[in-house]
């Protein structure tokens, strides 16, 4: 037996809207009561119709910001030490990194370059303030960006930020790959070398110290290895390769305060001075040839390495306090070969991060 049952047509628009507004008009005279008495679908309904506001879902390009709105907007993070979760305990570094832009910087060799360059700045934080307002270390940086960028633009962007910030003490750094044209060895061909390289300004307690930090990347070959493999071509003819690979160091320097300018090139120089092997740009054969002989001639440990570079460093009268960090990246051990060496109080370190020598690695 067929059982056929009337199937109400769906109601007209008209009808829904003219239901919507009738649901409306009583929401307004209802109580609380009667309003959760309803089928929650029906509640819903009225949530989004009754006092809760329709918001206007248009962007408004035409709206300005006055000094009454201005004054009226929120500032949690400025806000005050009632609103402080955790313990209220001073922090040392509170501030921004990898904030980016361009930045002209001075050099000994091709006048003035502009440069990419990444700043972490950051100050104190009292233990009764609630936060900083970070944007205003954007700004001082902005505010200075378009001149030629030097330590006393940076010092200028520190003054700005830490009477901004009120704050005891402040850092900015700026790190940037510096572009120095180098010759292959025998070629006369020449190309680009870039530099990790970041210059630091501290301010703590008052007194203010300008550092510059250089990572040098080069071929560093093991004398043990170099002296089996020589043993086995000399006692059994018996053709061997001593192992070398690409090493990393990272020099860290405090600069003297004088009238002379200690140029990113001084340092690279003095580096270059130290451990000559340096990873090439433009290589033919006979520049290839020149490099294996090359590193024959400077075979050395991870030890003489950082002994080296600290002999050209102490030479360096525009140079303070350093330290010199070393990593030979094994190419017979699954592991790597390091040394740190520091003169001075400015680099020691009671505990070394964990992942401080994962950064010594170049990335071409």
């Amino acid at each position: 037996m067929n059982v056929i049952t009337s199937v109400e047509k769906a109601p007209e628009r008209a009808k829904a809207e003219q239901a919507l507004a009738t649901l409306k008009a009583w929401a307004t005279s209802a109580t609380a009561a009667e309003i959760d008495a309803l089928d929650p679908a029906v509640t819903r309904l009225l949530s989004q119709t009754g006092a809760y506001p329709e918001f206007n879902r248009v962007y408004p390009d035409d709206f300005a910001v006055g000094d009454t709105y201005h004054a009226s907007l929120p500032d949690l993070q400025n806000g005050p030490s009632s609103l402080i979760r955790g313990a209220k305990q001073q922090i040392q570094h509170v501030g921004i990194s990898n904030f980016r832009l361009p930045i002209g910087f001075h050099t000994r060799d091709n006048g003035d370059l502009t440069l990419e360059t990444s700043v972490t700045g950051s100050v104190s934080l009292e233990a009764d303030k609630k936060g900083i307002n970070m944007s205003r270390i954007m700004r001082s940086f902005y505010k200075h960006a378009e001149r030629t960028f030097s330590f006393e633009v940076i010092e200028a962007a520190l003054d700005d930020y830490k009477a901004d910030l009120e704050s005891m003490d402040a850092r900015i750094q700026m790190r940037f790959s510096f572009p120095m044209r180098i010759e292959s060895l025998r070629s006369g061909l020449s190309g680009y070398q870039y530099y990790d390289v970041a210059l630091e300004l501290v301010e703590k307690d008052g007194v203010r110290r300008k550092m510059i930090h250089l990572d040098y990347v080069y071929s560093s070959t093991c004398p043990c290895s170099l002296e089996l493999s020589e043993h086995a071509r000399a006692t059994r003819g018996q053709l061997a390769t001593p192992h070398s690979q690409r090493s990393v160091a990272r020099v860290s320097a405090v600069i003297n305060e004088d009238d002379s300018c200690l140029w990113f090139e001084d340092l690279i120089d003095a580096c270059r001075r130290a451990v000559p092997t340096e990873t090439q740009v433009m290589v033919k054969r006979e520049d290839e040839q020149a490099f294996a002989e090359l590193n024959a001639a400077n075979p050395i440990f991870v030890e003489d390495a950082a002994r080296l570079f600290c002999e050209q460093l102490q030479a360096e009268p525009r140079i303070g306090d350093f330290r010199v960090i070393a990593s030979h990246q094994e190419s017979l051990h699954s592991h790597d070969a390091i040394s740190v060496l520091t003169e001075g109080p400015t680099f020691e370190m009671q505990s070394i991060d964990p992942k401080l020598f994962n950064t010594l690695f170049h990335v071409g």
